[in-house]
């Protein structure tokens, strides 16, 4: 399928300061067709985004240069691109903290590449969902493309976010994914899990907090009061609710 060629045919950076790490972890990727390059330091991923930015960057956190979450969050402040850290950091607390800062997911080491393989490609799935519009054919009639709530308006086919201010109001891919999902769930109920899978494709495991942390996160961008929200609420033992009414024009 073409839509298969696209997302194998894509540029990834790997950004490792171990060199055999960087070369196993290449030549898979280089195996299944797509086109990779790889990078021991931030000074170089950064270059690389300023000359041939890659679609999706695999970044571990223990780079000597720098600290692998400022990374993280320099790249999600200044470019729009896929995200996963890979890394030998399995505490849970530096996941919650890599994904606050942007990032579409968190593998650690050691880990099978065949699982690698299939969280890019989720990755990239959820990035060619929405490519920017002016790469994107005119909706079809009927189909509405920008929603608005509470003086917000989301553009499904941009996929931006322009807040009462009229200022877009940037958001990663797993921000935007979960609004869409929200917005389009107005006044029910919605489970972590059901998130989860409309969000990641993904099942929750037993610990899973992906997405109370990207709750946490958007609120704190659409929210005049994160810590007593009034756009998503929490449901006790239920889930989150969307209290808006949602309008299309």
């Amino acid at each position: 399928m073409a839509h298969c060629a696209v997302m194998s045919a894509a540029h990834l950076a790997v950004v490792d300061d171990d060199p055999e790490i960087r070369q196993l972890v290449a030549n898979y990727l280089k195996g299944h067709g797509f086109r990779v390059s790889q990078l021991h330091d931030s000074a170089g991923l950064f270059d690389l985004m300023a000359t041939d930015a890659p679609l999706l960057v695999l970044l571990d956190l223990g780079l000597g240069d720098e600290d692998g979450l400022a990374i993280a969050r320099k790249l999600r402040e200044h470019h729009r691109c896929g995200l996963v850290i890979v890394t030998g950091r399995a505490d849970a607390v530096d996941k919650i903290v890599g994904l606050e800062v942007g990032a579409d997911d968190y593998v650690t080491k050691p880990f099978d590449l065949r699982e690698l393989l299939a969280r890019i490609k989720a990755v990239l799935r959820r990035l060619e969902s929405g490519p920017p519009a002016a790469e994107t054919a005119a909706p079809a009639p009927g189909v509405r493309s920008k929603l608005h709530f509470g003086g917000w308006s989301l553009d499904t086919a941009a996929r931006t976010l322009t807040g009462p201010e009229q200022r877009e109001v940037p958001l990663t891919t797993g921000e935007f994914d979960l609004l869409v999902t929200f917005v389009r769930h107005p006044g029910r109920v919605l489970s972590r899990d059901f998130l989860l899978e409309a969000t990641h494709r993904r099942e929750s495991g037993p610990f899973d907090r992906t997405i109370d942390v990207q709750v946490g996160r958007l609120r704190r961008k659409i929210e005049a009061d994160p810590e007593n929200p009034q756009i998503i609420k929490s449901v006790r033992g239920a889930g989150y609710l969307f209290v808006p009414t949602v309008m299309s024009l």
